[in-house]
């Protein structure tokens, strides 16, 4: 079976494509590489699958290593895994998309790809409506112009805004967004049901909660957190540190993931929404503490107020996911993150 992973150098795209090719399916890795963050943590988890451009450079000045750039188009075949291939395209370029879904012929296709970052999303709209919504619906119309099994899309659990009533479920009402990130994943959510009310295109949409992990992204809070504390610098608390995450590890959600893909809804239309979240929500200030725990030292806390944007507590419900696909995430906070501590100091060391 042929599987289109899409934001395949991102995080979760990157662990996805490692599960997916021990089990045997054939990948084709799609990603544009921006520099929303470092683009070398990017090629680095290209290099873990076996995609390079050429050779990797030498150290120059005592930085760390970096990695040749891939040119857009350039079709990357990995050396590794002789069934994976990366492909550098915008998802906004339709023409280009629409071009790898004729010749590639994609029983699955899993979306990952899109503009990440709540905060960012309040100083960039733009950003977020080119590679969230215009980008998103090329991959509609390249699905509905050469059918597929089933598309799978990452959402988020932003979309539930400050809603007070907990747990989160997927029957709650998500009309209001309190960024524009939030307002791209319920957009997302929407098309996707049109597409599969119109043209019957099998949809799926995963709504995350708080991802965290070896691999993950600079701009949350886990890689934030360790580098004030291994810096020796103080950190931002937001809302004075009441807030509470449901930090889910990345682990759990590749293998929730992993099991959708094959499980493909038979309602009327074919359209289903379900939560990805350990179900099981900590209190910030306790995730500080076991970071803190993880590294053997302390770091100063600087309380502050809340941000736009944010919202103070997230916690999914997460039986529809164990009802469909019979799995529920369970990692605990201090495994994970001793795993993640570990991977921490190995590659930022």
């Amino acid at each position: 079976m042929k599987v289109l992973v899409t934001g395949s150098a991102g995080f979760i795209g990157f662990h996805l494509v490692k599960s997916l090719l021990r089990e045997g399916y054939q990948i084709v890795g799609l990603d544009n590489i921006n520099d929303y963050y470092d683009v070398d943590l990017k090629y680095a988890r290209l290099a873990e699958t076996g995609i390079y451009s050429l050779k990797e450079l030498d150290y120059t000045g005592g930085k760390r290593r970096k990695y040749k750039e891939i040119a857009f188009e350039d079709i990357i075949q990995s050396v590794i895994y002789p069934n994976y291939r990366f492909i550098r395209i915008d998802l906004e370029n339709r023409n280009k998309i629409d071009k790898l879904f004729s010749i590639e012929k994609f029983d699955y296709v899993i979306n990952l790809a899109a503009q990440a970052g709540v905060r960012y999303s309040i100083e960039n709209p733009d950003v977020y409506v080119k590679s969230n919504i215009i980008g998103f619906f090329n991959i509609l119309e390249a699905c509905r112009s050469y059918p597929v099994k089933h598309l799978i899309y990452a959402s988020s659990s932003s979309v539930y805004g400050a809603n007070k009533k907990v747990p989160f479920s997927e029957n709650d009402r998500v009309d209001n967004p309190v960024s524009m990130y939030a307002a791209t994943k319920k957009s997302n959510e929407l098309m996707a049901y049109t597409y599969s009310h119109l043209y019957n295109i099998p949809t799926t949409g995963l709504r995350f909660f708080t991802v965290y992990g070896p691999w993950g992204r600079p701009d949350m809070s886990p890689i934030l957190f360790a580098n004030a504390i291994t810096q020796n610098k103080p950190i931002k608390v937001f809302n004075n540190g009441e807030m509470l995450r449901d930090f889910t590890y990345i682990d759990d959600i590749i293998e929730g993931l992993f099991r959708v893909i094959t499980t493909i809804p038979n309602n009327n239309p074919p359209y289903s929404i379900m939560n990805i979240g350990n179900g099981s929500p900590v209190e910030l200030m306790i995730f500080i503490e076991t970071m803190e725990k993880a590294f053997g030292k302390k770091v100063k806390k600087i309380m502050a107020p809340m941000q736009a944007g944010d919202v103070k507590k997230t916690w999914a419900d997460t039986r529809k996911l164990k009802k469909t696909v019979n799995y529920e995430p369970k990692t605990n906070i201090k495994e994970g993150v001793q795993n993640f501590v570990s991977w921490y100091n190995s590659y930022y060391k």
